[in-house]
């Protein structure tokens, strides 16, 4: 039996962060009235011209840098003819044969490996409207068109042909929106459209260099559909080689209810779209100067803020990981290990605790109610004995989180105080052993494991607030 490899690049569009469209002053924001943020620009009206918003600019070649890519001194915008009900003009303005950037790489993980996936190119241009079918109640006879996303600016960023499996694509679109969220050129929003990915995928027989036949993908809008449709398209194309069938170079649209990918149309290739320069936008050129600035703007990145949090806090590349898939939660793990002064503390509990009630009460990694210095202050508290984990676990943790209290108001108010102190923990250690005679003899002839039991009395006995290692220690020197 032949063994076949898929052979995936993927294009994705990312609206950028700009408070206005890319050609007119139409604000972006999410979630208006239908067609509500619209005018004659972005209409399409005639005699309406573009103008440039030098703010999308900046955003896209900030994008640019951070991903390495090749910056020239000039790029073109053209016009890309196709008709669809929510096109005005009858043309997308975007960019062809001179893109604003080319090159660039993506680094991801992948089966315990880091790689880098090379990038074509990364373009400039303008989102179309939205056709709505469907949640109308006559929407069985009517589409409905709303008009306020055309004109959004985008970048289209499209990868190398280096892909070949799905979860790598995963990978790929994980890392590529990190780098975008942490130089704040989009949001990253794939449910409100802000970060959309189209994926074209062919199979060969592994060792062949010739493409196969492909398929572009649409309709992934979440990272688990880019990896279901793509597993399920490559099984597609898989079994039709091996039945002897050929493969139809056309557009399939993902259907996630029934888990499968159905015919939108035949694929088209650039001549189709007729791309020529706009004549109302001028070359843009790109000045030196400003990519250098710009350049000072991009922040430490995912990868290398990853090793560099593994070298200097001792962390492993499963823990760093997780912790700089987003700047915020980078940023409050190092305020929060620096001030407790224990780097391990502060993941265990940002991992599994904090990630847990953000997910719990439905917010994100900017959103952390609670402050890192209390976070911090707790685990210091834990360190010196101040107060139990299970006081911290069950106690404390919950309400900072609900409230944004501070670990010592809230242990001074509950009572929560832990008793280290020698003195008052061996009186009670002494009533205990004297209530317990037998278990004292028992120990004493071996049976070390008793030691648990008389802890819990002298615990029961504290009302829970006995520093458990100091009792420990205690009793054993007392027992022998």
């Amino acid at each position: 039996m032949r063994v076949y490899e898929a052979v995936i690049g993927l294009e994705v569009h990312a609206q950028l962060a700009t408070r206005t469209k890319i050609f007119c002053g139409c604000p972006t924001t999410y979630g208006s009235p239908p067609n509500s943020q619209t005018c004659p620009v972005c209409l399409g009206h005639p005699g309406a011209l573009p103008v440039l918003n030098g703010s999308a600019v900046e955003l896209a070649l900030r994008g640019a840098l951070a991903l390495g890519c090749t910056i020239p001194p000039r790029s073109l915008f053209a016009r890309k003819n196709y008709f669809y009900p929510d096109l005005p003009k009858g043309y997308q303005i975007s960019q062809y044969e001179e893109p604003l950037a080319t090159g660039g790489t993506v680094e991801i993980e992948h089966r315990g490996e880091s790689r880098t996936v090379g990038l074509i190119r990364l373009h400039l241009e303008e989102d179309a409207g939205k056709s709505m079918h469907e949640g109308f109640p006559d929407s069985d006879a009517m589409s409905y068109v709303d008009l306020n996303r055309a004109g959004v600016p985008l970048v289209e960023i499209v990868s190398r042909p280096e892909i070949r499996e799905a979860e790598e694509a995963y990978r790929f679109l994980q890392r590529l929106r990190s780098i975008l969220r942490y130089t704040e050129v989009c949001d990253g929003n794939m449910e409100q459209g802000s970060l959309r990915c189209d994926a074209n995928v062919s199979v060969r027989p592994e060792g062949e260099r010739a493409l196969g036949t492909r398929t572009e993908l649409k309709n992934l809008n979440s990272f688990r559909n880019v990896q279901r449709a793509l597993d399920y398209e490559i099984r597609r194309q898989t079994d039709r080689l091996e039945a002897g069938e050929q493969v139809v170079q056309e557009t399939v649209l993902w259907d996630e209810a029934a888990g499968v990918t159905r015919t939108m149309r035949g694929k088209e290739e650039a001549h189709d779209y007729r791309y020529f320069p706009d004549p109302d936008i001028p070359p843009l050129e790109i000045d030196t100067r400003l990519v250098r600035r710009i350049f000072r703007t991009v922040p430490e990145l995912p990868a290398p803020r990853k090793r560099r949090m593994m070298r200097q806090y001792g962390l492993s590349e499963y823990e760093a990981q997780l912790l700089t898939l987003e700047a915020p939660l980078a940023d409050y793990y190092e305020q929060t290990a620096s001030a407790s002064r224990n780097a391990k503390a502060a993941a265990n509990w940002i991992l599994n605790d904090v990630l847990r009630e953000l997910k719990n009460a439905g917010l994100d990694e900017s959103d952390i109610p609670l402050p890192a210095t209390h976070l911090a202050e707790m685990i210091v508290m834990l360190d010196e004995g101040a107060i139990s984990t299970t006081a911290a676990r069950q106690e404390l943790f919950g309400e900072m989180f609900a409230t944004g209290r501070s670990p010592r108001e809230l242990v001074r108010d509950k009572g929560l105080e832990q008793v280290s102190d020698e003195v008052q923990l061996r009186r009670l250690a002494s009533r205990v052993l004297a209530d317990h005679p037998v278990q004292v003899e028992q120990y004493r002839a071996g049976k070390t494991g008793i030691l648990g039991f008389l802890v819990g009395k002298v615990m029961k006995a504290s009302g829970g607030k006995a520093n458990p290692r100091v009792l420990n220690r205690l009793l054993k020197q007392m027992l022998e």
